[in-house]
């Protein structure tokens, strides 16, 4: 056999090799906590993944790490995912509007490809509608399914009043996804529930979305 040629054959067993990890890591079980897990360690991004669209921005012109908070420039749109795929967690996410108020969410559920917007249940964050549900790429729950007063056909609105803080104060988002159920709480608040999801797992996003925000102290924690 000639060199070239065994050459070639050991490449293309490496390059089978790679592609196998890659297959297996992403069909691996969702990770289901059982002691808290802390998703942003407050020096960098290790354990996620930036991503826009146009693959010619530097991303880290929106997204940084500063101060243990994560600063979200807000253009152009995108996302910031977890790596790994979690399941019957409560997400815990601090946030506040650096400047004005505006628009972003946290996506709970998600599944690749990665695009905007990849298929998940979104968690609203705009001001004055932290809260509200919206089933992106084909997700469904019962009360979406249900509803009448629905925005552009994936809208579900949140229970009560806004319970958010003023502009500039920081906010607590939870959200408890066990089994199917979804619950989400407001500074303390209940503010939506979904069930019969039938998306239960996936990666976690907080997104881009069209003006500054910053985050903080993102962790998951076991749900009974």
């Amino acid at each position: 056999m000639k060199r070239s040629t065994r050459i070639t054959i050991v490449l293309a067993m490496v390059g089978a090799s790679v592609l196998t990890a890659a297959i297996a890591s992403e069909s691996a079980q969702p990770i289901v906590p059982k002691e808290r897990i802390v998703l942003f360690n407050g020096e960098d991004f290790t354990g996620w993944k930036l991503f826009v669209e146009d693959s010619r921005f530097d991303v880290s012109k929106n997204w940084k790490v500063k101060n243990g908070i994560v600063m979200c420039g807000g253009r152009p749109s995108g996302y910031m995912r977890t790596e790994k795929d979690y399941a019957n967690y409560k997400l815990h996410v601090e946030w506040r509007w650096a400047q004005k108020a505006g628009n972003s969410g946290v996506l709970v559920h998600m599944s690749q490809p990665d695009h905007v917007w990849p298929k998940s249940i979104e968690c609203q964050l705009m001001a004055d509608n932290a809260g509200d549900f919206y089933v992106i790429e084909g997700t469904e729950f019962k009360q979406h399914a249900d509803a009448t007063d629905r925005v552009n056909g994936r809208n579900v609105k949140k229970l009560k009043d806004s319970s958010e803080k003023p502009i500039g104060e920081w906010n607590t988002y939870e959200i408890i996804c066990k089994d199917d159920w979804i619950v989400v709480l407001v500074n303390g608040e209940v503010q939506n529930v979904a069930t019969k999801c039938n998306v239960t797992s996936g990666r976690i996003c907080l997104q881009s979305e069209g003006v500054p925000v910053v985050f903080r102290n993102v962790y998951i924690e076991p749900v009974e």
